[in-house]
């Protein structure tokens, strides 16, 4: 099987996870093949997870903006976001391998309530990793997991957040190997991860296809999603890949503006390096030391991105932009206010992106993938405004 994409992806692990990384792959592939399991799978997206999600006509944001634009309702699944799509998709692999736990790492905690939550009802023991600072910006997730019967775990090494998390994540997992399904939340990681979690989150995409199909009767001008890790954007952006018509725009974090540090736009000004067991694109210092990283959005935190989307962004298929935390927020109440849609701050960068270039997009159709609602960021919203 390949495991690279163009020149990124790979498995740049020790010695001590190659056979794990290589059952997983061979699992993976009976996995697919099963259809007990492929059944069980659809079944529960549907019933569970509560798929297929809406695909919304906003239309007095499109009246606003002067395009007409629709939103992709991943904020109504199950657990409030994408991430519980991979989540189930995983653990019930890790339940077909004979897993005994499930170890997890989570930035804006969303990934870590939906594995939380696939745990739980699949009865299977869960550890998550998580940085000090997201711990307590994310107080209402953390409280989540908990409740699920989750083991949280605050990380207070390095910077405290996301990438700090996965660090301590893959240390204990390898300690823990031969009992562990290590349930990575983005498409990154050593091959076939980046493969996998991308499989279970093309459900995004592919629904989306068939829905504007129905509603318009063609493909999108522009499809546009948030990029942090990426497992968003690549599950929504996989069916699209070919239809060069449709213009693929991956916004990340511009943080407090262009200062060193206070950004997380890895595709814009990265450069090619080695994390978490990949070849990707990553924010690096001159040293190589990765660089530190600011968002106002907890899931977008990260220095790097998953290696498929570092391909498909450097061969010029997908189109990067950034926007800053005040054009975050300002799209989160525009949004509020004018559609009765509470994003995330996350899925708010996507919708801020459209604002902001929406002489360019006028009457355009346009599809922004909102991948979790805001409910986990409103109480660090109000004391914000409050400060």
């Amino acid at each position: 099987m390949k495991k690279y994409f163009g020149q990124f992806g790979g498995q740049y692990v020790s010695e001590l996870f190659m056979p794990f990384l290589e059952r997983l792959d061979k699992k993976y592939r009976e996995f697919q093949k099963n259809k007990e399991m492929q059944a069980k799978l659809k079944y529960l997206l549907r019933e569970y997870c509560g798929r297929p999600s809406p695909l919304y006509f906003a239309q007095n944001l499109s009246k606003k903006l002067g395009a007409r634009i629709y939103i992709k309702r991943e904020d109504m699944n199950h657990t409030g976001a994408h991430k519980i799509n991979n989540a189930v998709g995983q653990a019930l692999l890790a339940q077909f391998m004979g897993s005994k736990e499930i170890v997890a790492e989570t930035g804006a905690g969303q990934h870590g309530v939906a594995t939380a939550t696939a745990a739980a009802m699949l009865g299977i023991k869960c550890k998550v990793f998580m940085g000090a600072v997201d711990v307590e910006r994310q107080k209402f997730n953390v409280f989540r997991m908990k409740m699920l019967g989750t083991e949280v775990i605050p990380v207070e090494k390095g910077q405290a957040t996301l990438k700090d998390a996965i660090n301590e994540a893959f240390r204990y997992w390898a300690a823990n190997i031969e009992h562990s399904y290590y349930l990575i939340g983005s498409v990154v990681g050593p091959y076939p991860y980046p493969e996998i979690v991308r499989n279970f989150q093309r459900v995004i995409g592919d629904e989306t296809y068939r829905q504007i199909m129905k509603y318009e009767a063609r493909l999108p001008d522009r499809v546009v999603a948030c990029v942090g890790g990426g497992s968003n954007a690549m599950g929504m952006f996989y069916r699209f890949l070919n239809s060069p018509d449709v213009k693929l725009v991956g916004v990340e974090a511009g943080g407090r503006g262009e200062k060193h540090g206070d950004n997380a736009r890895t595709l814009s000004f990265g450069k090619e390096g080695i994390l978490h067991g990949m070849n990707t694109i990553l924010l690096m210092e001159e040293n190589g030391n990765i660089s530190p990283v600011h968002s106002i959005a907890a899931g977008l935190d990260y220095p790097g991105v998953g290696p498929e989307l570092s391909h498909f962004a450097k061969a010029g298929r997908i189109m990067t932009d950034s926007i800053t935390d005040d054009e975050a927020l300002n799209a989160f109440y525009m949004l509020t206010e004018l559609e009765g849609i509470v994003p995330a701050l996350e899925s708010a960068h996507a919708v801020a992106y459209v604002i902001k270039n929406k002489a360019k997009l006028k009457n355009k159709l346009i599809v922004i993938n909102l991948s979790g609602r805001g409910d986990k960021d409103l109480m660090d919203i109000f004391l914000k405004k409050e400060k």
